[in-house]
């Protein structure tokens, strides 16, 4: 009698384990970190082309010669 006891005991005790039966695993979303540029690159170009254009005028005013 204490065998049958025994046996439904662990059964009983075994089956509660799997009572949920299997889950899909949830995955965390993956985070990307994105890029950042600085607001000085966008407006370096620009303003390197103005002073190679602002020197190229002030060269070329003075070599007017007269003789």
């Amino acid at each position: 009698m204490k065998k049958i006891a025994l046996a439904t005991a662990l059964s009983l005790a075994a089956t509660s384990a799997f009572a949920g039966g299997v889950v899909e695993p949830t995955m965390e979303p993956e985070v990307v970190a994105a890029k950042t540029t600085s607001s000085s690159g966008g407006i370096l170009i620009p303003l390197l082309l103005l002073i190679v254009v602002a020197a190229a005028i002030a060269s070329s005013g003075g070599s007017d010669v007269r003789g």
